[in-house]
């Protein structure tokens, strides 16, 4: 096609290249629309994502330079670790929410970059900068190990969402360990206050997890419901942990443990069936 082809249509003002494939200028009015008019509401679901993501790091931040300075050290206190958590946990329900407004009436064509950045921000960096608090500050020559630790939560994020933008999979389930889900796994991880070595081991087989091709349900319909009923629950037993209210710790306890324990109980489920499955296929041959 050449650029007289393009001559039939009003409105367009053809660009020559040397190929000869013109492409038609961009329309100037379109250019000058606002940008609210172009942010549908499951954008600003998951603007609020990002918020609460940036809000999450800046509670644990705020508590852990204030408490190096007056002399108590870290980890931060269990007051603006909750906040934290709760940020992060409603970041999540935004993360469910925009994607069923999506799909009920229309998401943007920022839609799915916005997402993808909001995610890194509230699953990547904020569980990341969470076991940074717990292990490697103040920084020091010895907490290498932990820094690389966290480092491996971000990367891991990262890739997951690059993952999940560039390759189609199946209807129904994610490839790897949504990125929600393997954020709060860390954080529940870092909650029990486990020996270092251990506590690392969970959190480098999370990571793994969210890079690996094990297949997670999506929350959707009955799904769905249930995964914000556990969100609530969760908030419970943090808003109960951090008013040091009676058997606080063992509701947080109780509900780190139950998340932790979700997280392996899924790959564990499909390693036995595909076992199961591959062994079916020997005894047929």
């Amino acid at each position: 096609m050449t650029g007289t082809d393009f001559d039939k249509f009003d409105g367009f003002e053809p660009i020559e290249y040397a190929d000869e494939h013109p492409i038609p200028r961009t329309d100037p009015v379109a250019e000058e629309t606002p940008l609210s008019s172009r942010i549908s509401a499951a954008d600003v679901l998951t603007l609020g994502n990002a918020a609460c993501g940036f809000l999450a790091v800046y509670f644990l931040a705020v508590a852990t330079v204030a408490q190096h300075m007056d002399g108590y050290g870290v980890p931060a206190d269990r007051r603006s670790a909750a906040a934290a958590v709760v940020l992060m946990l409603i970041g999540a329900l935004f993360d469910l929410c925009d994607g069923l407004v999506a799909r009920k009436f229309r998401r943007s064509a920022l839609g799915a970059e916005l997402d993808n950045l909001a995610d890194v921000i509230t699953f990547g960096v904020a569980p990341a900068f969470f076991v940074v608090t717990w292990a490697a500050i103040p920084l020091g020559p010895g907490k290498t190990p932990a820094v690389l630790v966290a480092l491996s939560v971000l990367i891991a994020g990262v890739l997951r969402l690059a993952r999940f933008a560039s390759t189609p999979g199946r209807p129904g389930v994610f490839q790897g360990m949504p990125i929600p889900f393997g954020a709060l796994t860390v954080v529940s991880i870092v909650l029990l206050d486990l020996p270092f070595v251990v506590g690392a081991a969970g959190i480098l087989l999370t990571a793994w997890l969210m890079v690996s091709r094990i297949e997670y349900p999506k929350p959707q319909g009955k799904l769905a419901i249930l995964t914000m009923l556990f969100i609530a629950a969760s908030v419970s037993c943090l808003t109960l942990w951090a008013t040091d209210s009676p058997g606080g710790d063992a509701m947080l306890t109780m509900g780190a443990t139950l998340q932790i324990s979700l997280a392996l109980s899924i790959p564990v489920v499909a390693m036995t069936r595909r076992g199961a499955r591959f062994i079916g296929v020997r005894m047929i041959r």
